[in-house]
């Protein structure tokens, strides 16, 4: 990539202003070979489909009923629903990822701010000194989902003017995007000026000097920062009106506002801008040091370097050249960066706030019903214990006198089994048993000690039949548990993948290098 001025073409430069206008005629780039980046991408999000696809949560064990079972069955919805959004999503994105026609050949600069920041003010005034120096200049705006040309200005005025994203190219290189709000267009505009924003190579943010830097409006800005373009703040309207006297009357002037002002206003620009972008996650180093201008003061009758100068605009002209080259960088990388974005955006952002939140409650959820099961298994043997002893002295009298010790010990056996599972059925209602598997035993003993051996015999073995049925619960619960741990590690995983690779595209000398 190279972005230098044909040394024999270019005007001989003899200042800031000439300068800019000159080199912006004659950039030149080559997108970067994308194909190996974009493969990784498409392996990344593959893999991580078929990894949510292939591996449901299993809940063997837990009746459907459960509360626990019913998350898991849920969270497996989300994933089966959410996988093929991704796949389409991408899809989507291969048929937009270049802007039609002479824009996917343009070095793009989205101009962004608030109501009264003076975004077409400052179109306008740009495109003028373009044109006053012999550059080409066509103006264009989306209406009803196209892109229609006019040779007309952008409208100005104290409030917003328009609901349309509107254009200007500037030469053969370069173009401004003037922007009503992103989120304010039309809707027969909003998926045409979505692709227009999605071209932008860098953004000049413009915050209006009489209340610089609101850093909540960066939020709008949040989708194209993270694609890490470049962007200059502006301080715009860095003027205010005096009263001067003018052949004997009092009349307003326009002043520009004091260098040290200027200065001040931009350091905080600065300072509150870079905080935000961390805040936000984005790269602070994206914001450039600001710069202050005044295009109303710089509209001097006689067009003289002086006006230009103390508006601003040497410094404006040097600041928006020094994002040139940051801004063909990101050119070069875009269509790389858009898949990187749906990725983070789409992928991981429903993975982190749709699939982690439930996630982790499950992850919460089980291990308290986990922690509780010995409490439960103690209720669970008091129960079973208090519904087997009154049905002892009868059983036994029915074998009073009797020879047939394995009889009695089958009937206690299948009284205490089918106690077992009626109980169970109650106190542990959402779980599914596959039987007491434990066998009750009982030795002779003399007739004044049979009854006390008995019950004990009986006691060893419903804590025995307890344990193992309680041990299932674990065991069911353990299952699911494994199963969101693996889900857990792919999503970290995949995170890590994903920051691996867009260090890669974003920095190809140095893929160890952290963003």
């Amino acid at each position: 990539m190279t972005d230098r001025p044909d040394a024999a073409d270019a005007p001989e430069a003899s200042g800031a202003e000439e300068r800019f206008v000159a080199r912006t005629g004659h950039l030149h780039w080559q997108a970067d070979d994308l194909r190996a980046a974009l493969l990784r991408l498409d392996d990344w999000l593959a893999a991580l489909a078929a990894a949510c696809a292939a591996a449901p949560l299993a809940h063997t064990g837990l009746a459907p009923g459960h509360a626990l079972a019913a998350q898991a069955i849920d969270l497996n919805r989300q994933l089966a629903e959410r996988v093929p959004a991704w796949l389409r999503g991408r899809e989507e994105l291969q048929a937009a990822q270049a802007v039609a026609g002479a824009l996917d050949r343009q070095a793009i600069f989205l101009v962004f701010g608030k109501f009264n920041a003076g975004k077409s003010s400052l179109c306008n005034f740009i495109a003028n000194r373009f044109a006053a120096r012999g550059q080409a200049v066509r103006y264009f705006r989306i209406e009803a989902g196209r892109v229609v040309t006019t040779d007309l200005p952008f409208k100005e005025g104290a409030t917003e003017t328009t609901r349309h994203l509107q254009g200007v190219f500037l030469g053969p290189t370069l173009v401004l995007l003037d922007t009503p709000g992103l989120h304010s267009v039309t809707p027969e505009n909003a998926e045409l000026t979505q692709r227009f924003t999605d071209s932008a190579d860098g953004v000049l943010w413009l915050t209006a000097s009489a209340s610089p830097g609101q850093v909540q409006e960066l939020d709008e800005l949040a989708r194209e920062l993270r694609r890490a373009k470049p962007l200059l703040p502006v301080v715009s309207r860095s003027d205010y009106l005096e009263e001067d006297e003018l052949d004997g009357e009092i009349v307003k002037v326009l002043r520009n506002k004091s260098a040290e002002t200027r200065l001040l206003q931009e350091a905080d620009v600065k300072l509150r801008g870079r905080e935000k972008l961390r805040r936000m996650g984005v790269d602070g180093d994206l914001l450039q040091s600001p710069v202050s201008v005044s295009v109303y003061a710089a509209q001097d009758p006689d067009g003289s370097e002086t006006a230009l100068r103390d508006a601003g605009f040497d410094r404006f002209w040097s600041a928006f050249s020094s994002i040139v080259g940051p801004a063909l960088e990101y050119k070069q990388r875009k269509h790389a960066e858009i898949i990187v974005h749906h990725a983070e955006e789409n992928v991981l952002h429903d993975l982190q706030h749709r699939i982690m939140p439930g996630l982790n409650r499950l992850l919460k959820a089980a291990a308290e019903e986990r922690s509780s099961l010995d409490e439960r298994r103690a209720w669970l043997l008091r129960r079973i214990w208090r519904s087997v002893i009154p049905e002892l002295p009868a059983l036994l009298e029915r074998h009073a006198g009797g020879d047939d010790a394995a009889a009695m010990r089958q009937e206690i056996s299948l009284l205490l089994a089918n106690t077992c599972e009626r109980e169970a059925r109650l106190t542990l209602p959402d779980y599914r048993f596959a039987g007491a598997a434990a066998r009750f035993d009982f030795e002779a003993a003399s007739p004044e000690n049979r009854d006390a051996a008995l019950e004990k015999s009986i006691y060893k073995t419903l804590d025995t039949i307890t344990r193992e049925m309680i041990g299932q619960c674990r065991h069911s619960i353990g299952l699911l548990e494994s199963g969101l741990g693996a889900l857990q590690g792919r999503i970290h995983g995949c995170q890590a993948d994903l920051i691996a690779i867009k260090t890669r595209v974003r920095h190809p000398g140095n893929p160890t290098r952290d963003d």
